[in-house]
């Protein structure tokens, strides 16, 4: 038996992309050189780095003030925090309603629209199932759930059992459903710090959280940002490298979280529709969004969905989306009509990885 998997929550993607910064514009003594402001921690199980090109001076705790906005999200979506609100909510007797935060409610309004444009294929609610597969947070021997044990953990699975209430921004549920967000927080959390760092006009940055990222305006030397698309193996190689400069993007691959029994390989990634792992060729996905939150959402989506249904999806809502899929030892490219930009304007190499 081959086993790869990592300690992660059944909607928890692994991230395949990373940022590429051409060479750091030191400060010098010319007035009018930008200042290269670089920001980093650890934050929501995973690490974060802002990178901020300011012409203007930004205040002196910035660094505190990012360190709280994404204190603040996983205060709220955190499924290890007991009194986090969203274990607080996981909780709640069925049909028993609760306000939710401005920043829950947004998540969740996210949440229902891709839920319901992907036909059910991004479904916050599918935490039991991958738990019963062992690619829940707590590690598992590798095994073969019986179908009548997936059935059973379907029961209480479907966001279709989410009541959002717009009129008093309430939340209740009809099943008793536990909600993972992991999906689409850490998306959420890079526009909240995106959001931060326009409020104190800093439109020239770069915001990535877990893999997840969003950039605007240029980098250092005056240029768009050079973001690379891994290509999926083990060993870091580089696929794509495009050039962005106001958009957010995330990537979502199944080939570092698996395990193989009887020479069958089975990925961490569960279609909440069947409560089985997936079965196609795609092995990466690359999704461009102005949001952070969409991005990080629809990159788990297309993953369940596959080539075909995912791209039809993708051209009918023109997502911006890069896809790679395995054909025999290589791989195979396919993009949306609205990633085609992108390729067009795309660079051969990096300058630094």
């Amino acid at each position: 038996m081959k086993s790869h998997k990592t300690n992660t929550t059944g909607l928890e993607k692994a991230s395949f992309l990373f940022f590429l910064l051409l060479a750091t514009i030191l400060v010098s003594g010319c007035d009018h050189s930008p200042e290269i402001i670089k920001i980093s921690g650890s934050k929501m199980g995973t690490s974060y780095h802002v990178t901020i090109v300011a012409d203007q001076p930004a205040p002196a705790d910035l660094a505190e003030q990012i360190d709280q906005v994404l204190s603040a999200v996983d205060q709220s979506m955190s499924t290890y925090k007991k009194q986090s609100e969203l274990s607080q909510f996981n909780r709640l007797p069925v049909s028993e309603s609760v306000k939710a935060s401005d920043q829950l409610w947004s998540v969740l309004q996210t949440s229902e629209k891709i839920w319901r444009q992907s036909n059910a294929a991004f479904d916050p609610t599918v935490g039991p199932v991958v738990d019963l597969w062992g690619f829940g947070p707590v590690a598992t021997e590798d095994t073969i759930p019986q179908d009548q044990e997936i059935a059973t953990a379907l029961e209480n699975s479907g966001y279709e059992y989410l009541q959002l209430n717009s009129s008093d921004q309430t939340i209740s549920k009809q099943k008793a459903i536990a909600l993972d967000l992991s999906a689409v927080a850490k998306g959420y959390a890079v526009d909240q710090v995106a959001d931060l760092l326009e409020m104190y006009a800093l439109p020239d940055y770069l915001v990535e959280v877990g893999g997840e990222m969003r950039l605007s305006g240029t980098n250092p030397e005056g240029n768009p940002w050079r973001v690379a698309i891994e290509l999926p193996s083990l060993m870091p190689q580089v696929q794509q490298v495009i050039a962005i400069n106001n958009s957010a993007i995330a990537t979502s691959g199944d080939y570092r979280n698996y395990f193989e029994k009887d020479s069958v390989r089975y990925s961490h990634t569960i279609d909440p529709r069947q409560g089985k792992p997936i079965t196609h060729n795609l092995a990466s996905v690359t999704v461009m969004a102005d949001h952070c939150a969409d991005a990080d959402a629809w990159a788990t989506a297309f993953m369940v969905l596959g080539e075909q249904e995912g791209m039809r999806i993708a051209e009918q809502y023109a997502i911006p989306v890069y896809m790679l899929i395995r054909d025999g030892e290589d791989f195979r490219v396919i993009s949306s009509t609205a990633f085609e930009p992108y390729l067009q304007d795309s660079l051969d190499t990096p300058d630094e990885i």
